[in-house]
């Protein structure tokens, strides 16, 4: 079985490219993702403010994006993003205490005793509904899907397009040095990151946003020193291609 999995993570990287969204394409492309699965397939977000077909928001501007693209088709997969906690352009919340204030418990970022700049939240993760559908779905509630036409060994590497895009947003937080994470997850998130070696503390109730979901919160030394080994084998090259990248804005910056 471990065998199986080692193969298909070598597998998943002959397939996917992950890596940072950084020109104005590529974040079309990351909104483009989020417009799909978040106004079009579940309706958490009102379509009709996104006539562009692109769903974002006012953290945008000042979060790093991570993109996941699938090679053979050149077609964005899976997309996550990180926004830092320190004060962006009329933003200086993170968005769970914007969007779910009342979920997380009273005084857990304040009992921290931690700057706001080692702070961060993972949000907007989704993967793309063609790459969620099983083998032979060709027809949703939205009429006819563009299959991925591919050997199924292919596809099932599909199952870690959403592990890969956490694996990203890990290696977002390490390049930047926000060291507490937060997320808003829905239940099943953590118990699949659990099963990487990463565990989250639940730090609120639930509450339905976007889905059922509660705050979590993890640091990133936890995160990296209980990796499960087959998931640092792909954190490692996702984290070695998005530090050329990140290195590639941050000097443009300076």
């Amino acid at each position: 079985m471990r065998e199986e999995a080692d193969s298909l993570i070598e597998s998943f990287r002959r397939y996917f490219k992950v890596g940072l969204a950084i020109s104005p394409e590529q974040k079309q492309d990351v909104y483009g993702i989020r417009y799909r699965v978040y106004c079009e397939e579940f309706q958490y977000e009102d379509a009709d403010q996104f006539p562009d077909n692109m769903e974002y928001d006012v953290f945008d501007e000042h979060a790093l994006h991570g993109l996941i693209t699938h090679i053979g088709t050149g077609r964005p997969a899976g997309c996550v993003r990180l926004v830092p906690g320190t004060k962006g352009v009329g933003v200086s919340n993170l968005p769970l205490e914007t969007y779910c204030a009342d979920s997380l418990n009273k005084g857990f970022i304040e009992g921290l005793k931690a700057e706001r700049s080692s702070m961060c939240e993972i949000s907007r993760l989704a993967v793309d509904g063609a790459f969620r559908r099983r083998a032979g779905e060709a027809i949703t509630r939205f009429g006819e899907v563009d299959a991925i036409d591919c050997s199924l060994h292919e596809r099932r590497t599909f199952s870690f397009i959403s592990v890969a895009a956490f694996l990203a947003a890990t290696a977002m937080s390490e390049l930047s040095g926000c060291t507490n994470v937060f997320a808003m997850m829905e239940p099943f998130l953590p118990r699949l990151l659990k099963r990487s070696g990463i565990d989250f503390l639940k730090v609120g109730c639930d509450i339905d946003y976007h889905g059922i979901r509660a705050p979590y919160f993890s640091t990133l030394e936890s995160a990296l020193r209980s990796m499960e080994p087959g998931m640092r084998e792909l954190y490692e090259p996702i984290y070695d291609d998005m530090e050329a990248e990140y290195q590639l804005i941050t000097s443009g910056s300076e």
